[in-house]
């Protein structure tokens, strides 16, 4: 019995140490990611607590998950198109079958700092080299980017991450410097800073360009209230003026939206901005033609590629991707699927709506996934999708133990006892 016991937390310290690898290895590699994910979820069976993960489950953040995988499966019974495409559609939501595995282990672990530790030290690693890069562009790197100081991956999934990375490290400055730790804080306050700033010189997304007033925003509200919100639009206002005069990418990228929307003709060249209103209008008419269950589990290209026929310039392209996930999940499985996917939404904001810096971190990547996805569908990618399941489901499980903490307390204070304070997220005896 004790032999079995020390195997369990063998596994479930192993499990904390792929959890630490799978995040630090989103900002880098996709092979990477998959290969830990698997090594993750293997260490993790053996030592699952069916009692909490059956309570996690059951609870909306949890629940919805799987409600939307399991929909989405449904949905592959009346697709019209080949069984290959179909298996390619459910590819992209099994991800989310992670969140409340995730939930479950750190319900349990003490080492969910060590992930968000791990992940912001590989981000801080990749700010390094994308800046180098971008200073000194001959200087020869073992990787070959996507553009100038873009080392891996794209300047979408880059300036993703590195926005969330700015409101994670500008909340631990907030606390240390609350904490008294003064000269920390502002080397903190700092590293925020060129975080932001690569956004602004180097990844210029335009998507991060409209999530980092909303967190900001949010981190100002969260903090100080309304006065927080006006000082951090200001804030926000000043940095990119400041910006603007030196950022080249940065207003080409801006300039070139205008451009893209005033020029814009469904049978002209395609153009990033005139792709998204060609998508998103032919989206809407999928959707119209089946409005409650839709068309099936991966029947995105099918639909474009019918609605090509006989057009010419963007009006012509085939796409699997409508570049909205709403529009994504619309278009498969109606609105039954939006309904069920907003509601995931809504769950994961209710949930991190607390204090403390998993609370922030949860909050952070839930809005993030929400703004971005109104431009890209970020739950189907690969990179914006698994940072979202990651960092709902660590965060997510800090915050349902802590939750679980305060009403244990509450009931031993009042003497009574309650089921809703039973999740005991180490009976297992991890």
């Amino acid at each position: 019995m004790k032999l079995m016991s020390y195997d369990r937390k063998r596994l479930a310290s192993l499990a904390d140490v792929f959890a630490v690898l799978l995040a630090a290895s989103l900002p880098w590699s996709t092979s990477a990611t998959s290969i830990f994910a698997v090594l993750w979820l293997l260490a993790f069976i053996p030592t699952c607590d069916v009692a909490s993960l059956r309570r996690i489950v059951l609870s909306p953040a949890g629940g919805l998950p799987l409600l939307l995988v399991a929909f989405g499966a449904l949905g592959m019974l009346w697709a019209d198109v080949s069984w290959a495409e179909r298996s390619n559609g459910i590819g992209s939501f099994l991800k989310l079958l992670f969140i409340p595995l995730l939930m479950c282990h750190f319900v349990c672990s003490e080492r969910a700092h060590r992930v968000v530790t791990g992940f912001l030290i590989s981000c801080a690693l990749l700010l390094l080299v994308s800046w180098t890069t971008f200073a000194w562009p001959t200087l020869p790197m073992p990787m070959q980017g996507k553009g100038l100081g873009v080392p891996v991956k794209d300047y979408i999934s880059q300036g993703a991450i590195f926005t969330i990375c700015m409101a994670i490290v500008l909340q631990i400055a907030y606390g240390t410097w609350r904490a008294g730790r003064r000269n920390l804080a502002l080397a903190l306050a700092a590293v925020a800073i060129f975080f932001l700033a690569n956004v602004f010189y180097v990844a210029a997304s335009r998507t991060s360009l409209v999530v980092i007033p909303v967190l900001l925003v949010l981190f100002g509200y969260r903090q100080f209230g309304w006065k927080g919100t006006i000082a951090a639009v200001a804030a926000f206002l000043v940095l990119a003026a400041a910006a603007w005069p030196s950022a080249g990418y940065l207003r080409q990228r801006v300039g070139t939206f205008l451009h893209e929307m005033r020029s814009y003709q469904p049978d002209g060249q395609p153009t990033p901005a005139g792709e998204r209103i060609v998508f998103w209008t032919k989206s809407v008419g999928f959707i119209e033609a089946a409005p409650v269950l839709g068309h099936g589990t991966g029947s995105i290209r099918s639909q474009f590629a019918q609605s090509a026929v006989g057009r010419s310039g963007m009006a012509a392209e085939v796409s699997a991707n409508p570049h909205n996930q709403m529009l994504a999940v619309g278009i498969q499985l109606g609105l039954v699927g939006v309904a069920l996917l907003l509601a995931m939404w809504i769950s994961h904001l209710a949930l991190f709506r607390t204090t403390g810096l998993a609370g922030w971190v949860g909050m952070v990547v839930v809005v993030q996934n929400f703004v971005g996805s109104q431009f890209n569908s970020h739950l189907f990618d690969f990179t914006h999708g698994w940072v979202y399941v990651v960092g709902v489901g660590i965060a997510g499980g800090v915050v349902l133990k802590n939750a679980t903490s305060v009403r244990a307390r509450r009931s031993d204070l009042i003497g009574t006892t309650s089921d809703t304070v039973t999740l005991a997220p180490c009976e297992s005896g991890r």
